[in-house]
């Protein structure tokens, strides 16, 4: 409520004037760490946790020493911990100091997830990336920009700010300020345009959904492409159950995850440690050994009949992807627990989100998700009347269920044997954000664990 009641009092050039200078001041107080380290930056709407997961886990598979922020997850060197903030970009002063842990530990590189309502405060202000990355661009935060074009434009500033950013040398090598870009997307062009140093694009040699189980997946190859552009362009992928396989460059890529979301994600990472230096060969041996992000289409298994899915989705477009992947699993009926964030945040995608889930689950479970300040019946309801308006009957295939751990016990409790309970909005998220600015302590994977654990007691 204070900060809503400064914004109204305050002009809009004054509060970015104080951003921009606690930007500042935090770099000094910390002695600008990131001239120090090989920073990575990651921004998008969707795909940045995993993406920044992935180049992590890639670069410590070559044996470099790495440190990462980001949405799930913050890793400084060989300690890691659950991001508990709610917050996908920290704050100035939490930021840089933790670049300057990196530092100390003896990190090498440094990957930064980059928010736009982080790049709006500032928050990249004081960090000289090096590698900035875009994995896509769909409506997400748009009250928070005050419309499409502002929330484009910010996610641009990240590639802006590195451009105009000094090269640096470490260990004896001086590296270029290099672009990311997801050639797939329809603004790549926009973020291309900036025009750093080296442009890297990477996509799947197919403009067409992922094919059905076991399929070659081959469509249209990308076109158009600058030839300025380095291309990383996965072709021949085979969508598999539990993996998925690709030829880039000759060779022929696994990796152990599943879904044309994961597989773009992937090809971000590989795009950034190709940029670094790091020869195919190594790039294949290191993206077999990628894990699923917790809380990023994790399955949770305690020797149930019936799969059960935890998914970080929370925004139509990421939701679009979840339901692509569960194409390739054999299953009955979907029974999906889904709920939506209040405190202000994209208000129009509720009843979005209620139609999806109506077109595309046999039951939907309306819950409590992050209702900050809101009011979290008065979101249900828009989820659920926009459900109940696409075909959804009350009672029968469709439930309003406040409490979020009851939700998860009935969607347990009405699966049968090949059924998929998807669970989606939270994800590895360990605390839910409720009223006058409460963080309460909350695991979707565990309570769907105990909700199992409950059912198969009774049986």
């Amino acid at each position: 409520m204070l900060k809503r009641l400064i914004r109204t009092l305050v002009p809009e050039s004054l509060i970015n004037r104080y951003h921009y200078s606690l930007a500042r001041a935090a770099a000094v107080l910390y002695r600008h760490p990131s001239n120090e380290l090989v920073v990575i930056g990651v921004t998008g709407t969707n795909g940045k946790s995993s993406t920044t997961e992935f180049i992590g886990r890639m670069l410590e598979h070559a044996g470099a020493r790495v440190g990462w922020t980001g949405t799930a997850s913050f890793k400084i060197a060989e300690q890691e911990w659950v991001n508990d903030q709610k917050m996908t970009m920290l704050g100035r002063f939490a930021t840089q100091k933790m670049l300057r842990q990196m530092v100390d530990a003896g990190c090498t590189y440094a990957i930064v997830e980059t928010s736009s309502q982080g790049i709006s405060q500032s928050r990249h202000v004081g960090i000289n990336y090096d590698v900035v990355v875009f994995t896509n661009l769909t409506p997400e935060h748009i009250e928070a920009h005050g419309g499409f074009e502002n929330y484009k434009h910010a996610k641009k500033q990240l590639f802006v700010h590195t451009k105009h950013s000094r090269r640096k040398k470490i260990q004896g090598q001086v590296f270029e300020k290099t672009a990311v870009v997801n050639l797939m997307s329809p603004y790549a062009t926009e973020f291309l345009s900036v025009g750093l140093d080296r442009s890297f694009g990477f996509g799947i040699d197919t403009m067409t959904p992922p094919p059905a189980r076991g399929e070659v997946g081959r469509g249209a190859v990308l076109e158009d492409r600058p030839l300025s552009i380095v291309p990383i362009i996965a072709e021949d992928v085979v969508y598999a159950p539990n993996s998925t396989g690709f030829l880039l460059n000759g060779l022929h890529f696994h990796v152990p995850l599943v879904g044309r979301f994961y597989l773009e994600n992937a090809l971000a990472a590989i795009s950034v440690c190709r940029a670094l230096g790091l020869d195919f060969e190594a790039l294949r041996d290191a993206v077999s050994h990628l894990e699923t992000i917790p809380g990023r289409f994790e399955r949770i298994e305690e020797g149930q009949s019936f799969s059960v899915v935890v998914d970080y989705a929370y925004e139509p477009a990421a939701l679009n992807a979840i339901y692509d992947t569960i194409k390739l699993f054999a299953h009955k009926k979907i029974i999906h627990v889904v709920g939506s964030a209040g405190g202000g945040r994209d208000v129009a995608r509720r009843p979005i989100l209620g139609r999806m889930c109506a077109d595309m689950d046999s039951i939907v479970i309306v819950t409590n998700e992050d209702p900050y300040d809101d009011d979290p019946q008065e979101i249900i309801d828009q989820v659920a009347d926009a459900a109940i308006e696409a075909g959804k009957k009350e009672g029968i295939d469709l439930f309003r269920v406040l409490d979020r751990g009851e939700s998860i016990e009935k969607a347990i409790l009405l699966a049968q044997p090949g059924d998929l309970v998807l669970i989606t909005g939270k994800g590895c998220e360990p605390v839910m954000a409720v009223a006058n600015g409460k963080k309460i302590p909350w695991d979707d994977r565990s309570a769907a664990r105990a909700a199992l654990h409950k059912r198969l007691q009774t049986v």
